[in-house]
């Protein structure tokens, strides 16, 4: 019997997701957590004053501002994964999956310091001159030419990886949820809010990577408020049973029982797997927005990088699943991760208050995340041809919108997991090579940086 296209993406994405993966990402960054002598986490007000702009030189080589990369690196981080991806983790592996969510996200803060540092290290350009940054360039002027087979496959598995499937999927599925449309009119329902979607996103992305930054700066500090004030409303409610809560992340993580029945190893890939969706730690997307900011100093890109997981996977995540089970639906329910989500908001919020205020959220979130990825899959397309033919991977990204606001589910999920694996692959290879670089580098900046405040 042969196989559908849906069930070969599924197998694949299971195999890929396998131990040496695991190893790979977790391994390689607990490699660099310990490596890194732990001497980026001691600098961490040094990072935010960097962010507030204190260093910002309007004459150094780049794109953005530190403020507008990690603006723009967050507002891909920070969205459907944060709110459907928690969901998606709980139903499937449990609460225990939040446990290594979090310990994904404490080594994935060591592997963003190394991987953004790089990102400014090697930096490539485009064939107009143009400053890039990405694994890509890392690979070719960090490890050789002789390495660009590996810069390619990157590339390639990025083209994939960086398609806005999941976010239009359950962006749609937000809207059909709230709306209650009816099972006769879905489709139609779907395929028009695809174009709606496709249409405010288009307006964004073909204005380049300075209009992405902008916007991307002014829609995180708003999404990221509004949605922190709705979680801490739903704690406060259910405040009795955050304890037990946390007591429960923790004894399940350990359980080895997962809620499709699964042992403990497939708990923990569970967890790593919606957090390298959260906070793309290790994935290389982020190294890609960060190689554009204005700097000729490494180690404070890596810094204000570092910033992204504990905001994205121990923030917002966090607050997320102790929503969801604080509303005590998630065992019994049946539905997608949006759907999850919605319901444990309106379960302990009056009148649909929960919905109304989720959906507002969402909205901002998908469109954020919407906007930044297009730079992604532009900048790999670019390195694989030119800029003027990776234009057209907007194009395709648009088209890409409307076809994944009407499949499965399932289907998004499975496609986007195999191609981020493909992509960590390489990322993570190059950064355990150059990591004594970067070490090096880190090294001479803080000294110079204790040299001036002495």
């Amino acid at each position: 019997m042969f196989l559908s296209i849906q069930d070969i993406v599924a197998q694949f994405s299971s195999w890929v997701w396998g131990l040496p993966l695991l190893i790979l990402l977790i391994g390689g960054g607990l490699f660099l957590f310990i490596y890194s002598g732990l001497v980026p986490f001691r600098y961490m007000g040094h990072a935010i004053a960097i962010l507030r702009g204190k260093y910002d030189k309007h004459d150094s080589p780049g794109d953005l501002s530190h403020y507008e990369a990690l603006s723009s690196a967050i507002a891909a981080t920070v969205g459907m994964g944060n709110i459907s991806g928690v969901a998606i983790a709980i139903a499937t592996g449990g609460p225990g999956a939040i446990f290594w969510m979090w310990v994904s996200a404490f080594v994935g803060m060591a592997t963003k310091f190394f991987t953004c540092s790089l990102s400014i290290m090697y930096r490539g350009k485009d064939e107009n001159g143009n400053i890039k940054g990405g694994p890509m360039y890392v690979i070719t002027e960090g490890l050789g030419k002789k390495w660009k087979p590996l810069a390619v496959f990157f590339a390639s598995a990025g083209l994939v990886g960086t398609l806005p499937a999941f976010q239009a999927n359950q962006l749609t599925q937000t809207l059909v949820d709230v709306f209650q449309v009816n099972e006769g009119n879905l489709f139609t329902s779907k395929l028009l809010l695809g174009f709606v979607i496709a249409l405010i996103t288009g307006l964004v992305i073909f204005g380049g990577i300075q209009r992405i930054g902008k916007v991307a700066g002014k829609l995180v500090p708003v999404m990221v408020v509004i949605y922190l004030i709705t979680v801490l409303t739903i704690l406060v409610l259910r405040i009795e049973q955050v304890p037990e809560i946390f007591s429960l992340i923790f004894s399940d993580a350990f359980s080895g029982k997962s809620v499709l029945g699964g042992a403990l190893g497939t708990l923990i890939i569970t967890g790593v797997k919606r957090a390298a969706f959260s906070n793309e730690a290790g994935l290389g997307t982020a190294p890609m927005m960060h190689g554009t900011a204005k700097t000729k100093e490494p180690i404070r890109e890596g810094l204000v990088a570092m910033l992204g997981p504990a905001i994205d996977t121990l923030l917002v995540c966090t607050l997320t699943a102790l929503a969801i089970l604080s509303a005590g639906i998630w065992k019994n329910f049946s539905g997608n991760g949006i759907s999850l989500t919605l319901a444990s908001f309106d379960a302990v919020l009056p009148a649909s208050i929960g919905s109304i205020i989720l959906t507002i959220c969402v909205l901002i979130f998908a469109f954020s995340t919407l906007f930044t990825y297009s730079f992604y899959g532009f900048s790999c397309l670019s390195y694989l041809t030119n800029s003027k033919i990776g234009k057209y991977y907007n194009h395709i990204y648009i088209i890409t919108i409307v076809i994944a606001a009407i499949i499965k589910l399932d289907f998004v999920i499975n496609l986007i997991d195999s191609a981020y694996a493909l992509m960590a692959i390489p990322t993570v290879l190059s950064t355990l090579i150059l990591a004594p670089k970067v070490k090096k580098a880190a090294t001479d900046y803080f000294t110079r940086l204790k040299n001036q405040t002495t």
